[in-house]
């Protein structure tokens, strides 16, 4: 693993979660900013 010293900072039962949900809140603003921005996508799910 690249980055095995990070674990030695932060515990992996923190570090995980807060990944997990950084990478979920980031996928779900890009959503969201394609649905206001866009035309075809709100029709798309529309």
């Amino acid at each position: 693993m690249n980055q095995s010293r990070m674990w030695l900072v932060i515990k992996p039962a923190y570090g995980i979660p807060l990944f997990l949900g950084w990478v979920s809140f980031m996928a779900l603003s890009v959503h969201y900013a394609l649905l206001k921005h866009s035309s075809w996508f709100s029709s798309f799910f529309g």
